[in-house]
């Protein structure tokens, strides 16, 4: 996308939030005839106490290494809370840069034994929300939890993963923030680059929210599913680092409705037959007689 290709994140940020900002939530009067969304750049400049010239070089790219003063009285008139703020000062040049990633991101041997163990959906996913390992729940809990799949393209482009969701429109927004977030100044991440401009050219809802420049951390909380066969679900979600990658559990209030109808999940799951008979092990080729 365009405000991706100019290498001027800072300046892409700070006119996407200036135009969601309406005079009224900055304190101005609205006046008459505004052709701009939001503030004004030099609505902006006055509020922070800069000049608007000044203001224009950081939103053109003209210069990147503004003060964190000027940064703190940016964020402060563009109403950015914690995370948004956090981001904001990442994007100066200022700011040492973090090693890029060289290595595939690889799921331990160990975080393997423990997903066997949990007896909870439970999943490992990468940085760019690819599903790298998961467990038998977390598949009777949704297919689109295998190995192999990208929940952010399940969430955008998938039918039956816009029905699983019981509010769909919040789930793609915090998604789509916190992977603006995951990806940081690391914008030539191929991995990055290749999931954007899939999701771009695919989901009009991605471009629509990916241009707002939301940012967001999903470390955990709440959600509510509809499952085909159980029903509705309400489960709490835990994201806990493990190495360079990312293991997600989800798991009901003890004795709760949600609990009951997960272990009638986990007894379905296990006890229906597959269509597919279990692979025999090939055969060991005889060596060859002279």
């Amino acid at each position: 996308m365009k405000d991706e290709k100019s290498d001027n994140q800072l300046g892409s940020y700070l006119r996407a939030r200036r135009e969601l900002i309406s005079p009224a939530q900055a304190g101005l009067p609205p006046g008459g005839n505004r052709r701009v969304p939001g503030l004004r750049r030099e609505e902006v400049a006055l509020l922070a106490g800069i000049s608007p010239d000044y203001y224009l070089r950081l939103e053109r790219g003209r210069d990147r290494n503004p003060s964190p003063q000027v940064l703190e009285s940016l964020a402060r008139v563009l109403n950015l809370d914690d995370v948004e703020r956090t981001y904001l000062l990442g994007l100066t040049a200022a700011r040492p840069r973090a090693p890029r990633r060289k290595r595939p991101e690889h799921v331990p041997a160990r975080v393997h034994q423990l997903l066997a163990h949990l007896q909870i959906p439970a999943f490992v996913e990468g940085r760019a929300f690819d599903v790298l390992a998961s467990n038998p729940m977390a598949v009777a809990l949704s297919p689109r939890l295998r190995p192999g799949h990208n929940r952010l393209l399940s969430l955008l482009l998938d039918p039956e993963e816009r029905a699983f969701q019981q509010d769909w429109a919040k789930a793609t927004a915090d998604f789509i923030a916190t992977l603006r977030t995951t990806i940081g100044d690391d914008t030539g991440n191929p991995r990055f680059v290749e999931l954007v401009g899939e999701l771009a050219l695919s989901s009009q809802r991605f471009r629509t929210l990916w241009a707002r420049h939301d940012v967001r951390n999903l470390d955990g909380g709440t959600t509510t599913v509809r499952h085909p066969v159980v029903g509705e679900l309400r489960l709490h979600r835990d994201k806990l680092p493990i190495d360079d990658v990312i293991l997600v559990v989800y798991y009901p209030d003890k004795d709760s409705d949600s609990d009951e109808k997960l272990h009638l999940l986990a007894a379905v799951s296990h006890t229906e037959p597959t269509d597919t008979p279990p692979t025999k092990p090939a055969d060991t080729p005889r060596p060859k007689t002279a």
